[in-house]
């Protein structure tokens, strides 16, 4: 019988950023469908509510930023499994540790390089069309999101590790 491993640190950070990302996704995206059909009831008896279009762009990026460490820690997102069972497991998970990590690199990249965009829009002042109110809290949230996923697909790099590149014995013992 196998033993189930602890959880690193790491995927204990990216595990519970992640869920609590994926509750405020959620969250979000029913304010979203409430601002939505109270939009078109208000529209038909009155007039539509103001600013609508702006404030629905804005939650459609948190609910996008928030949610793609959750689905990164269930593996929800597409994978391309073509050349599944082709290969033996062990080059399979070196794979998958590439890919985990240059992923992870690439959205700390994005991460930061969104941070420094939304430190700009705070020096600048920038304001929304219609509502007049600062956005640079968004693309800070966005960022966010965006290295949350960073962590969980490092977390995912550190757990390939031992399968890919460790001592062949250490799987046929476990």
């Amino acid at each position: 019988m196998r033993e189930k491993k602890r959880p690193t640190v790491l995927r204990r950070v990216s595990a519970g950023c992640g869920t609590l990302l994926m509750w405020l996704a959620g969250a979000v995206l029913v304010g979203m469908m409430l601002m939505a059909c109270a939009n078109m009831v208000l529209r038909a008896v009155w007039e539509p509510l103001k600013g609508t279009y702006e404030l629905m762009g804005f939650g459609g990026a948190l609910v996008t930023a928030f949610g793609l460490a959750g689905t990164q820690l269930v593996k929800g997102h597409i994978a391309l499994t073509i050349m599944a069972g082709v290969f033996p497991r062990r080059v399979e998970r070196a794979v998958d540790a590439v890919a985990n990590l240059g992923c992870g690199v690439f959205f700390a990249l994005v991460a930061w390089r969104t941070a420094l965009w939304s430190l700009s829009l705070v020096e600048s002042g920038e304001l929304s069309e219609t509502l007049r109110f600062a956005y640079y809290p968004f693309p800070f949230a966005v960022a966010f999101g965006c290295l949350v996923l960073a962590v969980a697909l490092l977390s995912d790099f550190v757990d390939c590790l031992p399968e890919a590149f460790g001592p062949a014995g250490r799987r046929a013992r476990a």
